[in-house]
């Protein structure tokens, strides 16, 4: 009898261990697998990443090397690289009406601002957002079947929103293509889908790429008051036409920024 009930008792033991992978592979891929499809359909620009792991037992995980491409007509290969996103969700809440993620760490990006007066490809992937994503938090996606959609329309709470470490490549168009390595500050946003209604993932993305958007421009202005200073090294060879140039083009860039 006794070794029927250890038998059993293994069984039982086995068969949960056997659940828990289950789901927690699944988990991984859905995740993976909604961030490759509906961000694509959201932004209108390539979205990639490596892989994700997600701990049912402790609720933290990690996403490895997520890429977010550039919009059609810009030079540079990516808008936005991050090796490592760090999170920590309740797994109480994996069942729920609404996932609680208590914390999200985006480690040292590398974020690029490619344009000008006429625009840039963070504004144009922010706009895209705001064009393909409609209705109540979002949740309407253009392109998305009613299953994405229904992703689309998950409920979120994020408690605390940080990018530590982040650095800017900027790719000023309008000064010939000038390139300026950059840190960004860190970015932080909290108490995000506090209330009843929560968060979707369409409205969370458009506030973290507005904040990215919004921090590179003014970083791009700030530094825009040096270009000038800049530009008898930018023109050496060139004359006095090409440096008044610069200087205008410098000037005209930095209070173009600073008026957004």
């Amino acid at each position: 009898m006794k070794k029927i009930l250890l038998r059993i008792v293994i069984g039982v033991v086995v068969l949960i261990i056997i659940i828990a992978l289950g789901v927690h592979f699944f988990l991984d891929g859905a995740v993976k697998s909604g961030i490759e499809t509906l961000g694509p359909k959201m932004t209108k620009v390539d979205v990639k990443l490596d892989a994700v792991s997600i701990s049912l037992l402790s609720g933290s995980g990690k996403i490895k090397g997520l890429v977010v491409g550039n919009p059609d007509g810009y030079k540079t290969p990516h808008a936005i690289s991050i090796g490592t996103v760090s999170l920590v969700l309740k797994p109480g809440s994996l069942l729920s009406d609404k996932l609680i993620i208590t914390s999200i760490n985006l480690e040292a990006p590398e974020v690029t601002f490619e344009g000008g007066l006429k625009g840039n490809n963070l504004s144009k992937i922010l706009a895209n957002l705001n064009e393909n994503t409609s209705g109540p938090g979002g949740t309407n996606v253009a392109g998305a079947t009613p299953k994405e959609e229904k992703k689309a329309s998950k409920k979120l709470e994020v408690d605390d929103f940080t990018i530590t470490g982040a650095k800017l490549d900027a790719n000023i168009t309008d000064l010939g293509g000038k390139t300026m390595t950059l840190p960004l500050p860190t970015i932080h946003l909290s108490n995000l889908g506090t209330g009843p209604d929560g968060i979707t993932a369409p409205e969370l993305t458009k506030q973290v790429i507005s904040a990215i958007e919004k921090q590179a421009v003014a970083t791009v202005a700030s530094e825009a008051g040096n270009l000038g200073n800049m530009a008898g090294n930018l023109t050496k060879g060139l004359g006095t036409n090409a440096n008044s140039t610069i200087n205008n083009a410098a000037k005209g860039i930095g209070n173009f920024f600073k008026r957004k």
